[in-house]
């Protein structure tokens, strides 16, 4: 590997997700591109073959995987010059049905993994003046209903995120974080979906909570996702970015209009209200 290469490493390159998007994109721009997956047989065969790609396992909730996966980048190159925390799940389930256990798993997920890269890779960062790009989500800045612990999640992201930037600085690393709207991905078909009790005051409304197209109808492609990522971090950016389907509206909504007005958006997305209130009346 030339040593006047930079580098990049994005976790969750799962084919037809965000992450291979933008290992493709990245490694097209001449980086040498770590692609990273839990099964790197998920990763398209593309990155597979490709003369600057390295496919890596990696379970981004595992100290072992991640400790593994650093040796490995380390044998290749001494700096990492680009960071990509990408790997994340989606999860809907009323916060009063939702399982505490399921809860943590998800905040190990989609947040403390993001800090335990960081952490882990920190040194490559320094080195190379490096930046980090952690990709957090419009949920964490709307309250979705039944996507609480998944709306936490990324609103811890965010917030934890923009601290990092503060504390990096001085460091010589830049942190993009990304307030992510709609992907044309599989996101919404590979959301974690938990089993309703049998007492459950929202068993009547399964269908409603359940209810998801396969994708957002409002997403932009992957590969024009991991376009903007890209120009992002070559143009030396940092801070809070919106990128992806329908961010304007909802930044311009969250500026200008009342919370009450905001919340009738997020009901109207899932018109449950009325009927939730006449399946509770009958039970009183």
């Amino acid at each position: 590997m030339d040593a006047t290469q930079k580098t990049c490493l994005v976790t969750g390159c799962s084919a037809g997700g965000v992450g291979a998007a933008l290992a493709e994109a990245f490694m097209n721009k001449g980086y040498h591109v770590f692609a990273t997956a839990r099964s790197p047989s998920k990763i398209p065969e593309s990155l597979h073959s490709a003369p600057n790609v390295t496919v890596l396992t990696l379970d981004v909730t595992s100290a072992e995987s991640i400790a593994s996966a650093l040796e490995s980048v380390r044998e290749r190159t001494k700096v990492l010059h680009v960071l990509i925390n990408n790997a994340g799940l989606g999860l809907t389930s009323p916060g009063l049905d939702q399982s505490i256990d399921e809860a943590k798993k998800l905040f190990d997920l989609n947040f403390f993994s993001v800090l335990a890269m960081m952490q882990a890779f920190s040194t490559m960062l320094v080195e190379a003046n490096g930046c980090v790009v952690n990709n957090s989500s419009v949920g964490g800045t709307i309250p979705f209903a039944f996507s609480s612990i998944y709306n936490a999640t990324k609103a811890a992201l965010i917030q934890a995120s923009e601290t990092w930037r503060l504390e990096m600085a001085p460091l010589g690393v830049r942190v993009i974080t990304l307030i992510t709207g709609g992907i044309a991905t599989n996101f919404f078909a590979n959301l974690q979906t938990l089993a309703f009790p049998e007492n459950s005051y929202y068993l009547s409304i399964k269908d409603i909570i359940e209810g998801q197209p396969e994708q957002n109808p409002y997403g932009v492609e992957p590969p024009v996702f991991a376009q903007e990522v890209l120009h992002l971090v070559v143009k030396g950016a940092t801070g809070k970015h919106w990128v992806g389907g329908g961010v304007r509206l909802i930044r311009t909504a969250l500026w200008l209009l009342p919370q009450s007005f905001v919340d009738q958006i997020v009901l109207n997305l899932k018109p449950f209200s009325q009927r939730l209130e006449e399946e509770h009346k009958k039970r009183i």
